[in-house]
């Protein structure tokens, strides 16, 4: 794609600030210059914000105001003028009842913080897994030149000779406790080796699938993905991306320069090359719908459906983060896609080139950790969008996390009306289920968790693991962690809380699933199922004020992104009127 730089010099937008000497530009300046920055640096250069999602309490992003320090460095040098800004950090393992819930109130704050100050660039600095969209949603509401610096995964977990993958041996590891496999004095023991670094998952989980999707967008520089958080190339990443901002503003290369269609088609397909998480696909959603690019599941479905999952990595493969880096990174999967002819080569980046003529030449040092695209870790990657009387508006699943016997099956519905309900008999050897059974959780959509949990990967029942089974259908409305694996049908839509036909499902009703087909089917007639969603009654106890409110009555479905319905469409970046 073609871009034309702006001329430079020009006016920019925090000139409206600090520019010239009437009372309010003095003001505004004044009160800067407490911090000690002399006067000329004030003369029109661009003034970069930091937006900064550090926080004690999101502990993926622990390390990020050292690598503030080295963005800040990269500003200096490029001869712009960074002010570092804290930001709304939605941490995923920390908010209740669910960081999805405020992922857009993140994006909603950011946003006017942007909007609101003199800022002409800014460098996402992000990390845990909603802090990515959020930051790139609130981005290109505001269409500043901006581009993305991810912390980088934790480094290996190892316990007893194993990798232990975060968040997927979390899964794994409890699901022996309760099969009998391993003792509770063992779990604590291994609880020590998940985390053994500053860094978000070092699986494939949703923070590494998002830095992916940001550099397969073209919106972080190539290689920025899955450099380990403590590595020193971490740190030289984000110095040089504070060094290239400098430049985007002076070339004026703005969010809807680079984030086209093209460009979420190569997401798309990157993201089932990588074997990557199912939230991708919501976030995706949402952040075209605020460019204004028309993205739908169907796109997802079309463009991922012929995509080879060749990354070896957990949770579909074997290996950790730090292994992909050392393989060569994002870089070389893109290679991969470009030979395959799946790839838009001349999709822009925030570099200024190409995104082909970032990675025509580099090198994969790893093809265990990168498969050769004959030797594919799965044959088809991506995600699976369903659809059928139960999914009217679609369903999808992770078909390299699945096992291949049970992507065509039917089976008895064992129905759980909520997380509550879930956990309050999935423990119980009295409940009537079995491995062929599917199992049906109800209510943990965007309206009905609230905020879309991460509760559809339900643990199995204990009698069913002592069989030595690990895997059974599960359909909900509900997200799954990126780290987690099974045969999970995930963002069942309409969701049940919005009377969507998972909310009308009984125990007993047959439920048929063929993944080839892309095919949902309860087995019950038209004239029942619309019978039982008759007599459907909503929730009772809604949110009565407060952003949870706010946020039921606008928030949209998954198979749209799940964003509020009044912040999809870019509003830009006008200047408003002088507070004083």
């Amino acid at each position: 794609m073609a871009f034309t730089p702006a001329p430079w010099p020009r006016k920019l937008r925090s000139q409206e600030w600090y520019g010239g000497n009437s009372r309010d530009t003095i003001y505004h300046r004044g009160w800067l210059k407490n911090q000690g920055y002399p006067n000329d640096l004030f003369d029109g250069r661009p003034i970069i914000g930091i937006l900064n999602t550090w926080s004690d309490l999101t502990p993926c992003n622990g390390h990020l105001r050292e690598l503030a320090e080295k963005v800040k460095a990269g500003v200096w040098e490029a001869g712009g003028f960074p002010v570092e800004v804290p930001v709304f950090s939605a941490s995923e393992n920390t908010f209740r009842p669910s960081a999805m819930m405020f992922r857009n109130l993140a994006a909603l704050a950011i946003e006017e913080t942007i909007r609101g100050q003199p800022m002409d660039g800014a460098v996402l600095l992000v990390g845990c897994d909603k802090t990515t969209p959020s930051l790139l949603m609130a981005a290109a509401s505001t269409d500043i030149p901006s581009i993305v610096v991810t912390g980088g995964p934790m480094l290996n977990g190892w316990f007893r000779g194993e990798r232990v993958g975060s968040g997927t041996h979390l899964w794994k590891f409890s699901e022996a406790v309760k099969a009998g496999e391993m003792t509770q004095d063992e779990f604590l023991e291994a609880e020590a080796s998940m985390s053994r670094s500053s860094g978000t998952c070092n699986t494939m989980g949703t923070a590494s699938t998002m830095a992916s999707m940001a550099e397969a967008l073209g919106m972080a520089l190539s290689g920025n993905a899955a450099i380990p958080a403590v590595d020193s190339r971490r740190r030289v990443m984000a110095q040089m991306s504070g060094r290239r901002i400098v430049q985007m503003v002076k070339d004026d290369l703005k969010p809807s320069d680079i984030l086209t269609k093209q460009a979420f088609e190569n997401a798309i397909r990157t993201n089932g090359a990588i074997g990557g998480s199912t939230n991708a696909v919501v976030h995706l959603l949402a952040l075209a719908g605020r460019v204004g690019v028309d993205v739908t599941l169907d796109d997802w479905d079309r463009c991922g459906r012929d995509v080879a999952t060749i990354v070896n990595l957990m949770p579909s493969g074997e290996y950790l983060m730090e292994e992909f880096f050392y393989a060569g990174g994002l870089p070389v999967v893109l290679k991969r896609l470009g030979e395959a002819g799946q790839l838009h080569k001349d999709a822009l980046t925030v570099s200024g080139a190409a995104i082909w003529d970032e990675v025509r030449d580099v090198v994969n040092w790893n093809e265990d950790v990168i498969r050769p695209a004959d030797k594919p870790l799965t044959e088809q990657g991506g995600i699976a969008v369903l659809r059928g009387n139960l999914a009217p508006n679609g369903a999808v699943l992770k078909p390299s996390a699945a096992s291949p016997h049970l992507l065509t099956h039917r089976g008895r519905a064992v129905v759980f009306q909520d997380i509550d309900d879930y956990k309050a008999r999935i423990n119980d050897d009295a409940l009537d289920i079995d491995e062929t059974c599917v199992m049906v959780l109800k209510n943990c959509g965007p309206k009905g968790y609230p905020g879309m949990a991460e509760v559809g990967n339900m643990g199995l029942p204990p009698k069913v693991l002592r069989k030595g089974i690990t895997d059974m259908v599960r359909i909900s409305d509900a997200r799954m962690s990126g780290t987690a694996y099974g045969t999970v049908v995930l963002h069942t839509s309409p969701e049940a809380a919005a009377g969507g036909p998972l909310a009308v499902v009984r125990d007993g009703d047959m439920i048929e699933m063929d993944v080839p087909n892309r095919r949902l089917h309860l087995d019950i007639s038209d004239a029942e199922l619309a019978e039982r969603l008759a007599g459907w009654q909503p929730l009772p106890d809604q949110p009565a004020s407060g952003y949870a409110w706010l946020h039921q009555a606008h928030v949209m479905g998954a198979d749209t992104g799940a964003d509020l319905d009044f912040l999809r469409g870019c509003r830009g970046n006008p200047v408003g009127k002088d507070s004083h």
